[in-house]
């Protein structure tokens, strides 16, 4: 028997499709991170009759929607599929909607003339589609909810820990500063996220994991094979959005991105023999395809962050950790060995941390994270990641083990005049206030809220508990 996978993403599809004036819905994402199968699911619980049309498998459904009239579309629809699409009962999803240009147009119309009608459109490498100029997007006529891997939490849920997942989303800020997190709690919540780190969040590599079909001992094995297929798609990918040596250009970034985690992004790491023009462009057609992402340098002195962000430093991430590790050749008990902290540990961290706040904000806002860094001589300083609560600039530090030097932090707090730090680290939750003398004699005053790492998912709502209180 195979388990369904739960995705906290349905409740904002039950939202949205629960408002009185709901706008066609795009599912934006990369390839293999579950839109189809996230439809599908939502519409069976919904108990809404699903009309599905791939514009891929069926171009030829593409000339049904030149018509600007909602009724016709629907009808024609109806004939060719069989099935009567009803306003307020049915869910209309147009998948793989990038290969149909004048699917997207119609969206207008069904948001204008039929807004009864529940319509999702989703699709892979929509990035290059909205670039062509043969597609308009219907501004304001349409809806977001951009998509990344299964959270921490789901694929707890998946893995047969459901008490476990809703412990740590009910979590709260009074739970921290009363120490309410037993030790062999929190000894299995680093063993699971031990195996989501190999597993990743991509909804087949987890089926894959806990399929009760069979035999147990063969779980790592069945997905590996399941992530070595998603990277053949990947590179597959390549000959549909570049030819040529821009094709060759984006082989060799992907090959060399996992390997560069958490470091800061340098063309000559790639290659000495090729032009950083041409493996700056290989790179941002990975951006597009959803495969990686940048992660930006901004001076930090207010928001928005990415008013001051400097497009020449950067870092980026993969889209899964678990691909990231599968292209380092780890596994479980590879992750075991202390020998491979200073190696592996601070970049899988990094990475993991980094994709959860990449998609823990607003869903309908396109995904963004930045970094600080000051490269000085005598007093470098680099800040992991940067988030914003309301108003506040939350600088967010990440250590895979329990223990590890604060001088960036302390640093960055005293240049912003910032009062409160985030840190990631493998230790219980804490919440402390803490006075640090600088080298220069000057004292920072701050609190610090400690979550360990596989709380990332949980990271946005604590903080924002802890700023409001």
């Amino acid at each position: 028997m195979q388990r369904v996978l739960n995705r906290h993403e349905i409740q904002y599809l039950q939202e949205w499709a629960g408002r009185r004036v709901h706008k066609p819905l795009v599912i934006r994402g990369a390839r293999q991170v579950g839109k189809s199968t996230l439809v599908r699911e939502f519409a069976r619980r919904a108990n809404m009759s699903l009309v599905e049309v791939n514009f891929e498998r069926n171009p030829e459904f593409r000339e049904t929607f030149d018509a600007r009239d909602p009724a016709r579309v629907l009808s024609t629809l109806a004939l060719l599929t069989a099935k009567e699409i009803v306003p307020a009962e049915s869910l209309l999803f147009l998948d793989e909607i990038q290969a149909a240009p004048e699917a997207l147009v119609a969206l207008r119309y069904f948001h204008e003339e039929m807004s009864q009608l529940h319509v999702v459109a989703a699709g892979s490498l929509m990035e290059f589609a909205l670039a062509d100029a043969r597609f308009r997007m219907p501004v304001g006529r349409v809806e977001y909810l951009h998509l990344g891997p299964m959270e921490f939490e789901d694929f707890l849920e998946a893995s047969g820990h459901s008490n476990l997942a809703a412990h740590l989303r009910s979590f709260s800020l009074s739970d921290v500063e009363s120490g309410d997190l037993p030790m062999a709690v929190h000894l299995k919540c680093l063993d699971m996220l031990r195996q989501y780190w190999v597993v990743g969040g991509l909804p087949e590599a987890v089926s894959a994991y806990v399929d009760l079909d069979e035999p147990v001992g063969s779980e790592f094995e069945r997905v590996s094979r399941i992530q070595q297929s998603v990277v053949a798609t990947y590179r597959d990918d390549f000959n549909r959005y570049s030819y040529g040596r821009l094709r060759d250009r984006i082989q060799m970034v992907f090959d060399r991105l996992p390997a560069m985690v958490g470091r800061k992004f340098k063309y000559v790491q790639i290659s000495r023999d090729h032009r950083a023009a041409e493996l700056a462009d290989a790179l941002t057609h990975l951006c597009m395809a959803g495969v990686a992402t940048r992660i930006r340098h901004t001076a930090a002195n207010g928001i928005p962050l990415g008013a001051e962000a400097n497009e020449r430093h950067f870092k980026c991430l993969c889209l899964d950790v678990g691909l990231m590790c599968r292209a380092l050749d780890l596994n479980v008990l590879d992750l075991g060995k202390d020998g491979l902290t200073l190696i592996n540990h601070d970049a899988l961290a990094e990475q993991f941390v980094g994709q959860h706040l990449l998609f823990s904000g607003p869903r309908y806002q396109a995904p963004s994270l930045y970094y600080w860094v000051r490269e000085a001589r005598s007093a470098a300083a680099e800040i992991d990641y940067l988030m914003t609560a309301g108003q506040q600039v939350v600088p967010v530090e990440i250590k895979a083990g329990t223990t590890g030097s604060l001088r960036s932090l302390h640093q960055f707090l005293h240049d912003k005049r910032c009062e409160f730090g985030l840190r990631f680290n493998a230790d219980v939750p804490s919440l402390l206030s803490d006075s640090k003398k600088l080298s220069n004699g000057t004292a920072v005053d701050y609190q610090l809220l400690s979550l360990p790492i596989y709380m990332a998912g949980q990271a946005r709502r604590l903080v924002s508990e802890f700023l409001t209180q």
